[in-house]
């Protein structure tokens, strides 16, 4: 049987970030062998990690990266906003963005990519069994353009790039790629405060538009109003609707004197050309995501083998 010193469990440790007593098996387990027990600790992370993917991941981080013509933005969920401040978890978010910079927005892709020696699937659930909650790869989306800037704006940022809230916006256009790169950041931080529900009103989802319609057609024709007035209402009340959800019909959040449009028509002589949005993306952290009501105070009961104290949710007969 090796002989397993105090300083073998110590770098085993250091390598994985895996707990003392672990360690010690790890390298009991396999006859001292470093690398074998690593793989052994992995393998016994994945087993953790598994017991813990029912667990609810709604807190963590969006992570925002660009470069050049291309930019991505990612979601990283975990069970607790304790996590988003963990440096190793940061750090997990901006390598996936990196990723996905890569290979693509394909979450399937990114969790099957390489990091070193191993896979992002593999990093996650490594990271798993480091911190003890649930991690997942919720989402990612990406954006590029053949000539002109993606540009990204995080909005209530742990570490740069990474935060509560992430946009990206592509500009399309010939001109100044420095000028295009401020003023996409003014878009990326416009969307990220009106949030916008497309470019423009031939983007926006057509049910939502007839739902739209028929809320404003209803109203009226409760107040009585002939069916040719009601058109006409329904058509100026649309034009109202545009300009609250749709981007270059939104007031731009500069400048409240101008639509998004005219800004970026006045911006096309500073920039030296034409500009167009592409496309703009935009995650805020757990959207979506039915989070469930837990009893903190229940569940420290729970553990500490007491009963639930009064006042704490409970009554007293």
């Amino acid at each position: 049987m090796a002989n397993i010193t105090a300083a073998m469990v110590k770098d085993l440790r250091e390598s994985t970030g895996a707990g003392m007593m672990d360690c010690k098996a790890a390298l009991t387990e396999n006859g001292g062998d470093m690398q074998a027990a690593q793989d052994w600790l992995r393998k016994k992370g994945l087993s953790k990690a598994a017991k813990k993917a029912g667990r609810v991941a709604a807190e963590g981080l969006i992570g925002a990266l660009t470069s050049g013509k291309k930019g991505v933005v990612v979601e990283v969920n975990s069970e607790t906003d304790f996590v988003a401040r963990n440096e190793h978890f940061q750090g997990l978010v901006k390598m996936i963005a990196q990723v996905a910079l890569d290979v693509g927005a394909d979450v399937e892709k990114i969790k099957a990519a390489k990091v070193g020696s191993i896979t992002v699937e593999a990093a996650i659930a490594d990271s798993i069994a480091t911190i003890g909650e649930n991690q997942t790869l919720r989402r990612a989306a990406s954006l590029e353009v053949s000539q002109g800037v993606v540009s990204s704006y995080v909005h209530g940022a742990v570490i740069e790039g990474a935060g509560k809230l992430g946009v990206i916006v592509a500009l399309e256009s010939p001109g100044k790629a420095d000028e295009l790169a401020v003023l996409g950041r003014q878009l990326a931080m416009h969307v990220a405060a009106a949030n916008p529900q497309a470019i423009d009103a031939a983007g926006l989802d057509p049910e939502l538009v007839k739902r739209e319609k028929d809320v404003l057609a209803d109203k009226y024709r409760q107040q009585g109003k002939p069916e040719n007035v009601i058109e006409k209402i329904v058509e100026s009340g649309l034009k109202t609707y545009y300009k609250e959800v749709t981007l270059l019909e939104q007031a731009f959040i500069h400048d409240s004197g101008k639509s998004v449009a005219q800004a970026l028509k006045e911006a096309e002589g500073k920039v030296g050309g034409p500009i167009k949005v592409a496309g703009f993306v935009r995650y805020a952290l757990g959207e979506g995501i039915e989070k469930e009501e837990s009893d903190f105070a229940a569940e420290v009961a729970a553990a500490s083998g007491q009963k639930k104290p009064p006042g704490e949710g409970s009554t007293v007969a």
